[in-house]
This record gives structure tokens, sequence and C-alpha cells, in this order.
């Protein structure tokens, strides 16, 4: 865990995650089980910070920190609840443009998407909690610092994130090489989230069936995929080519 600070001890999370201190992931000991440990892990499930349930053994290398069986690592990037930062958006008069990236776990390629998603004026990034790239030092590198201006929210299932977003009014798009109409005669216009998967597997069928609309990008080559970076450029800039200049 390059370039993150750690923090030990359960009530040091609780009132970490509770001050909005962008938690990358939490160690916790199996079998931890203790009222103040439910409670911690109410909190971080809540706040869709990442729980990852280890042995005993793990905890050697912090036998010197008064760990209480918790770890927590301390990444680059803040995060924002969901529920909170769209209505945020709407009630300052301003129309979502959100990408759902739905199992984008590659460093480079999420910093790379971050980088283009800030240059294209996009005002929110979805990720799910578990099945997302760090959001550590790394990834700010890769993005070339835009990660520390495109907000990040961390949820906990995308699925619900997405009803969450229709009951709104953003409209869900979603890019997938399955769907038979062309980006080009997508509507990327209004209230939007455009929705990416990963190159291997795609977009969750549960959240591909809750889009209102599924386009692909043409491909005329031989290899029959873009790399995600690539493809979430070309959808960003066809949003903004219609949104600005169609």
């Amino acid at each position: 865990m390059n370039n993150e600070s750690t923090i030990y001890g359960i009530r040091a999370v609780i009132e970490a995650a509770n001050a909005g201190r962008p938690l990358s992931k939490v160690l916790v000991r199996q079998g931890l089980n203790s009222p103040l440990a439910l409670e911690m892990m109410g909190v971080l499930k809540h706040k869709g910070i990442p729980i990852q349930h280890v042995p005993a053994a793990v905890f050697e290398r912090f036998k010197e920190r008064n760990h209480q069986g918790v770890v927590a690592y301390v990444g680059a990037v803040k995060t924002h609840m969901i529920e909170e930062y769209v209505p945020q958006l709407q009630s300052e008069g301003k129309q979502p443009f959100l990408l759902l990236l739905d199992r984008i776990t590659d460093v480079r390629n999420f910093g790379a998407i971050a980088r283009t998603a800030e240059c294209a004026g996009v005002n929110g990034i979805v990720v799910p909690a578990k099945g997302a790239a760090n959001m550590g030092a790394d990834a700010v590198k890769t993005s070339a610092g835009a990660l520390m201006h495109v907000p990040v929210c961390r949820v906990g299932s995308l699925k619900m994130a997405a009803l969450f977003l229709k009951e709104c009014g953003v409209r869900l798009v979603a890019a997938t090489e399955k769907a038979q109409n062309p980006i080009y005669s997508a509507n990327l216009r209004g209230p939007l989230a455009i929705v990416l998967g990963a190159e291997d597997t795609g977009i969750s069928p549960d959240v591909l069936r809750l889009c209102d609309e599924q386009a692909h990008i043409p491909i005329l080559g031989q290899i029959g995929s873009l790399n995600v970076s690539v493809a979430a450029g070309t959808v960003l800039y066809e949003a903004i080519r219609q949104r600005k200049f169609a």
C-alpha cells in the first residue's frame, strides 16, 4: 500500500470514517464481532468503504501498534456519498453528467478514465466499494491529478446506485458491444450517467437491465474491442458533441 497512511484501532477507524477520511480499505481480523466492531462495520458499509476480513496472522506486522484487529488504509482520494452528492448537484442547478464504472480494477485504466472525464467536464465518477481500482497515489499520478478534481462516489451496490440515479431523473446509457445501435445514435443529452464495464466481464447483467439505452462503439478493424479507457474517451466526447455542438 505505497504512499498511503494507516489508522489503527476500532474507535479510530469509526472516527475517521465519520469524518470523511478517504479510507481505501479496512483490514478486519476474522472472527472480530464485539459490539464496537459490529458498529464499525456498519459505519464502513454505510460509507461504501471496502472491508477485507483476514486471518490473525496478517496483523503480526502491526504488532507494535494497538490495532485491536483493525487496520485502515487512508487513500489519496476523498470519496462522496451518492445520496448526498447528486441532490447537491441538482440543488446548484447543474445537470448530472456522470460515469458509472463496473468492475474496472486496473489502476492505470481507472486513472486514464478519470483524466479524460475531468477534461470532458464529467462532474462525478461512481464506483463500487468492492471490485474497483485502488484510489491511492498511483491512481492520482496516472490520472495526472484529475482525481483531485473529479468527485468520486463509492457505493455498496452499483445496482442500487443505478436505481437511485433513475429516481433522480438521470438517464443511464450503457456502452456495450452487445448493443444493436451505435453510440452516435444514442441520446446523450440531459441528466446522464454513462455506464462502462471491464473489458473481460463487461457490465453486470443486473446493472445493464436498468439502463435506459444501450449502444456500441463501431469497430472496423480485426481486434474487436477497445481498451476501456479509450472507449470511455470515445463515448464522453460524443456526449460533448451532442451536448455542446449539435
